[in-house]
């Protein structure tokens, strides 16, 4: 079999990484891919936006199973149109990746459903939306209804606050048309963590928890960015609490998208805080994530490709996943400046060093006149796999400790939390 992933980053990477190891996978293709992807298979120089060229290129070549990385992808309706030709893909449709693609959508869903969640208001008129923030106490959350690169989300402090991020988003476009709509919420406090799960529209299989690091820097300070790592799994989610997300996330997700007649196949990742109240969902996701997926596959010992065709063919139930019993440990080692202005172009050194001892998987790297160098803000996921969280992660240190590039930037804490007490 052939196949096909969409995207450029380290999910892709790993996905690309994962798929391979399947007996059946004779051929890996990428779009765009990376100088990680490179190495496992060809690159296909079509941008992600493209939907009919990829269509076409994955006909033209046979591809018998297509996965889609990014969250644009899904929101653009890549599988709708891979679909109608009757290309296998796996992820959801454009209206199930409502769950990521408008906030209100999945915040009216789990209000329907008795999902818990922050209390909170959707508005399209910024005088209602700021007539709610009176109303509210503070700190309050104003994020843009749509998709905006992970950067539509506002944490006000007061009311003058709210008032400029209002403004930003509705009246100024900040986030173009992602912002027309605006959802305001109640600020959680707590200790985040996500579970990932596959669902074939009348089924789910949970996957092992996990913790991402958002903020740029130690004791999560400084500013949000896409991940600067991750680990698998997160001591705060207690087998009770792992429970209470079955029961009263996934279950009534499942059984809300069949009162809702929502077709939904591919994976959910439901965006979790453990309050002092109890378990709430921030938000949905409609992808695997990054970089969750780095520390995720690793651990998987089910051949990917017969999980995936599962869910496409709503036989879930019939394939079980395993998981290693081993910890897993993700740091993403970013280009100096990320998530602000940073270089591209500088060499990255001693890969070759790590051999054996974790997976680098590559996020944004290309190869210049046979040189590996940057080409994006985080650029390279060392995961490590051990007997616990405190091996893997020293283990995946020791091996970032061989690798360097031009104004490396890494946390220093990533799984730090799994370790107290």
């Amino acid at each position: 079999m052939k196949v096909l992933v969409i995207g450029s980053g380290g999910r892709e990477h790993a996905l690309c990484w994962k798929l391979r190891q399947s007996p059946r996978v004779t051929e890996v293709y990428c779009a765009p891919g990376n100088a990680g992807t490179e190495m496992l298979g060809t690159n296909v120089a079509i941008p992600i936006t493209d939907l009919e060229a990829l269509a076409e290129f994955a006909r033209e070549k046979g591809i018998g199973l297509t996965v889609v990385g990014p969250d644009d992808a899904l929101a653009g309706g890549i599988v709708d149109v891979f679909e109608s030709r009757g290309l296998r893909i796996f992820g959801p449709t454009k209206a199930g990746a409502r769950f990521e693609s408008s906030k209100a959508f999945a915040k009216q869903f789990m209000e329907r459903h008795g999902i818990p969640t922050a209390r909170f208001g959707e508005f399209t008129e910024s005088v209602d939306a700021h007539k709610f923030c009176q109303e509210m106490k503070y700190p309050l959350v104003i994020k843009a209804d749509g998709l905006a690169l992970g950067k539509g989300v506002i944490i006000a402090a007061t009311r003058e606050e709210a008032a400029k991020a209002i403004y930003r988003i509705m009246e100024q476009r900040q986030f173009g048309e992602a912002g027309r709509r605006v959802v305001i919420e109640e600020f959680l406090r707590g200790e985040e963590c996500s579970i990932h799960a596959l669902v074939d529209g009348r089924t789910y299989a949970m996957f092992p928890s996990a913790q991402d690091h958002k903020r740029a820097l130690d004791g999560d300070e400084g500013l949000n960015t896409g991940g600067m790592g991750a680990y698998s799994p997160a001591p705060v989610l207690t087998p009770e609490l792992e429970a209470q997300v079955r029961e009263q996330v996934m279950e009534r997700f499942v059984r809300g998208l069949e009162k809702d007649g929502i077709a939904f196949k591919g994976l959910i990742y439901p965006g979790l805080m453990v309050t002092a109240e109890g378990l709430k969902v921030l938000e949905f996701n409609c992808r695997f994530g990054d970089p969750e997926t780095q520390a995720f596959l690793p651990r998987l010992k089910s051949d990917l490709v017969e999980v995936m065709e599962a869910v496409i063919d709503g036989r879930l139930a019939e394939c079980p996943l395993e998981w290693s019993k081993e910890a897993a440990v993700c740091v993403v080692m970013a280009s100096g400046g990320y998530p602000g202005d940073y270089a591209k172009g500088k060499e990255i050194r001693g890969i070759e060093a790590v051999d054996g001892e974790a997976t680098v998987f590559h996020a944004g790297t290309k190869r210049v006149e046979g040189r590996l160098v940057t080409s994006g803000g985080r650029v390279l996921g060392v995961t490590a796999l051990g007997g616990d969280v405190r091996a893997a992660r020293d283990k995946a240190y020791a091996a970032v400790g061989k690798i360097e590039f031009e104004g490396a930037h890494y946390r220093r804490d990533i799984a730090a939390k799994a370790l107290k007490g």
